[in-house]
């Protein structure tokens, strides 16, 4: 079994140049950081021309769905029928997506199904992460 979800999602930018309103977004999960999702953005929808790869909470994702959530750098809501809001705030600025809820449920359904939701910790080996801290201090 694969321990990587992936799934293209189509972002819509709020706001954005006129040439790029929708951008082919990813968003990914790795049962080896079982918490986490990913959203990552192509060279050419950055400011800096750059892939740009945003790491926040599986559960903050989820909750978004439901209700305004998030108060740092993420931040999550459902707007409308049919989206949802990402707000990704940077020093450069603040980027604000629209994704269909629909592919948002079917990533973290994905993800549920790979890793079950409140049994993440037993994806982690504490003691091999401990080892290698040990190993790095000496």
């Amino acid at each position: 079994m694969s321990t990587v979800i992936e799934l293209p999602v189509e972002a819509r930018l709020v706001a954005a140049a006129p040439r790029m309103p929708s951008i082919p977004a990813k968003l990914r999960y790795d049962r080896s950081d079982p918490f986490a999702v990913r959203m990552t953005f192509p060279a050419p929808a950055t400011l800096e021309g750059v892939e740009v790869c945003w790491t926040f909470s599986r559960e903050l994702l989820a909750a978004g769905l439901h209700g305004p959530e998030g108060c740092g750098d993420v931040r999550v809501r459902p707007y409308g029928y049919d989206r949802t809001v990402l707000e990704f705030h940077a020093p450069e600025g603040t980027a604000i997506v629209h994704v269909r809820s629909g592919e948002i449920r079917r990533f973290l359904q994905a993800t549920s199904d790979l890793v079950p939701v409140g049994l993440e910790h037993l994806q982690l080996d504490l003691d091999h992460d401990l080892a290698e801290l040990m190993r790095d201090a000496c």
